[in-house]
């Protein structure tokens, strides 16, 4: 999530326990999808351990259910891999109790230290979390009992007393990056985190992990820690830098640089460019889209007919046009980087919970509207969230500083975990991307001569029955970037309840703001 923190606090870690585990150094957090509560399906291998998280496509990110305290409370928490801290919301917490606005309070759960014999404040009232859009979330620190795959630590986690948010989250990031050290301006404010804590524990052999969120539809899909899994990707998986703050010269997230997005479909492919590249972007499971540079974004709308909604504040498109024929293909680390191919299944996403607002005039008329799950920004770091990483095994290196990347297997159902041997090890199965020393290298910027953009509409334009509209007429609108938002097609706005607000709710760094 995307916030600004402000905090002090003092010690922040006791010490954990963990079941026997027939894989040594590996912590596996399951990702389950649900259309309600969300059962603990936690498994435990030797040093690899994984946890259910849910794919909430209309909450925005990905969640897991956790256990805390003595004895353990249920909760269901955000997975951020862009923040670095545990919070969970009180039980008194307002946004909790149950009303005529909010008639289901927190569903997926708060946390009563009364109930907990483990329970130790170590921060009253040092825990504050502000975000742009006026919520918040602030109380005490404290360190208890954290369970997450079969594994259990004491960690320090934020209490959310007085909030108006109705689920906490999992920061997994650098400790650098944790609201403290935001909060003082000091590394040493800096405490051991839940990654650290599993390696130092004896959890994990070291501090990394690997994502794997499976595509938009999944039922299945998994976080693990210490370790990777070799069948849940195709292809090989490629290591790239990780670079750092520029401002402090400390790693502090999940920033790697991106060098190429080519459009391709039945018609034909595109370099798309950008006077940003090479694109510093950060890899952030908190971040349910994705936010490119605004002539690269517009590009990509071109390219598949999306129109910005200047009420929306979103670049909008048919829902039908997840059926697409195209994809776009981004490159990391350099002309012999990875490169991970992107379908518009994963980047076409509903904007309510219930039918499809309709659009009702321009090319789209009559048509369900859906969100595009990629949208511009003005500044970087730029971010590649759910909308892209669904497409790719992400392996995260947090002392060699280096993440690895592989095109996905989707609804892989076969596993073969291997886990890093030793701390500071190099990353299994994977070789360095050979040419990240031309990663400074800026191509030229030129115009796109657009000639993939018809085979986008092709597959989508048959499904919706001949009335989707042609691409070269909305994508023609879009030419001057948000000031076509005034000429996008209108459509129901009292049928919108903007899922966008959820979704585009996310946390990078230190710094913070609600990108709508």
């Amino acid at each position: 999530m995307r916030s600004t923190y402000a905090l002090t606090v003092g010690t922040l870690l006791i010490g954990s326990a963990a079941a026997d585990s027939p894989v040594p150094g590996v912590v596996q957090w399951q990702i389950e999808k649900r259309q309600s509560a969300v059962s603990p399906l936690l498994q435990k291998r030797a040093d690899t351990y994984e946890e259910v998280i849910t794919n909430e496509r209309m909450r925005g990110g990905y969640f897991a259910t956790c256990a805390i305290g003595t004895p353990f409370q249920n909760l269901t928490l955000q997975l951020d891999t862009g923040s670095s801290d545990i919070w969970v919301p009180d039980v008194t917490a307002e946004a909790c109790q149950a009303s005529r606005s909010n008639p289901k309070g927190c569903t997926f759960g708060t946390f009563d230290p009364n109930k907990s014999s483990s329970f130790v404040d170590v921060g009253k009232g040092t825990f504050s979390i502000s975000y742009v859009d006026g919520t918040h979330s602030k109380g005490d620190y404290f360190a208890d009992k954290f369970e997450i795959g079969g594994a259990v630590v004491n960690v320090t986690m934020g209490l959310g007393i007085d909030t108006d948010i109705a689920y906490g989250l999992v920061g997994v990031g650098y400790a650098l990056n944790e609201a403290i050290v935001a909060g003082t301006q000091s590394a040493s404010s800096a405490y051991p985190n839940l990654p650290v804590t599993m390696q130092r524990e004896g959890l994990i052999n070291t501090i990394a992990y690997s994502l794997w969120l499976n595509d938009l539809d999944a039922n299945t899909g998994n976080i693990l820690f210490g370790g990777i899994d070799t069948a849940k990707y195709k292809g090989d998986l490629t290591r790239i830098q990780i670079y750092q703050d520029d401002r402090t010269g400390a790693f502090t997230s999940f920033l790697v640089a991106l060098t190429s997005v080519e459009a391709v479909s039945p018609s034909g492919n595109d370099t798309l460019t950008s006077r940003q590249f090479p694109i510093p972007v950060v890899l952030d499971s908190g971040t349910t889209l994705s936010y490119l540079p605004a002539d690269l974004a517009m590009q990509i709308w071109k390219e598949v007919g999306a129109i910005y909604s200047s009420e929306l504040q979103l670049a909008v498109i048919p829902c039908s046009m997840a059926s697409s024929a195209g994809v776009f293909t981004f490159g990391f680390a350099g002309p012999n980087g990875p490169r991970i191919s992107v379908d518009m299944t994963e980047l076409v996403l509903p904007l309510t919970s219930g039918e499809a607002p309709k659009f009702t005039g321009g090319p789209y008329k009559g048509q369900g509207a859906c969100e595009f799950g990629i949208q511009n920004f003005s500044s970087d770091p730029f971010l590649l969230g759910d909308t892209f990483l669904r497409s790719a095994y992400v392996v995260y290196d947090l002392v060699n500083n280096e993440v690895g990347i592989a095109p996905t297997d989707f609804n892989s159902t076969t596993s073969n975990i291997v886990a890093f041997p030793s701390y500071g090890a190099q990353m299994p199965s994977a070789t360095a991307a050979p040419s990240q020393s031309q990663v400074t290298a800026r191509p030229s910027v030129t115009t796109p001569g657009y000639v993939a953009s018809a085979g986008f509409s092709e597959t989508a334009t048959a499904s919706a029955g001949g009335s989707g509209g042609g691409s070269s007429s909305a994508g023609g609108s879009q030419g001057t970037g948000k000031n076509a938002g005034s000429r996008a097609p209108p459509f129901d706005f009292a049928r919108v309840v903007v899922v966008g607000v959820c979704m585009v709710f996310v946390s990078v760094g230190s710094g913070a703001f609600l990108l709508i």
